[in-house]
């Protein structure tokens, strides 16, 4: 019984120590984020992208969304999927404390034409990919 228990809390430790898979992109979105990172490096992620930062967005799936920068680009992975983000009937819409779009940040998915929101998710952390 003793040897149960410890297997089993063996289990459930193991079970919690793995990270979940990474959503799995289309062909459509994957040729897309290869097209916005092309001939740029992956740098450090960051908790928080200024504002001023994040004007030229790309939606490049549900949970994928790039800010142009000049010659960076920031790659954002959403937490959560944000459903029908690509489609052109809705908006990302995001509610900040003032400091930028940070991890944590809740973003509403909006229908353009009646302002309904039909969805959210989180920001994640922002990648910068940089030329080379």
């Amino acid at each position: 019984m003793r040897i149960a228990c410890i297997a089993l809390a063996a289990l459930a430790v193991t079970g919690c120590a793995t990270q979940p898979p990474q959503p799995t992109r289309t062909a459509e979105g994957q040729a897309l984020f290869d097209k916005v990172t092309a001939g740029r490096v992956a740098g450090q992620p960051i908790s928080c992208l200024p504002h001023y930062r994040a004007d030229d967005m790309v939606r490049i799936d549900d949970s994928t969304i790039a800010f142009r920068d000049g010659n960076t680009v920031y790659v954002n992975h959403l937490i959560g999927e944000c459903a029908g983000l690509t489609s052109g009937f809705y908006a990302l819409v995001t509610k900040s404390n003032g400091s930028g779009l940070c991890r944590g940040d809740i973003a509403d998915v909006r229908d353009v034409s009646t302002g309904m929101i039909v969805g959210s998710c989180a920001i994640g952390d922002s990648t910068p990919y940089k030329r080379s």
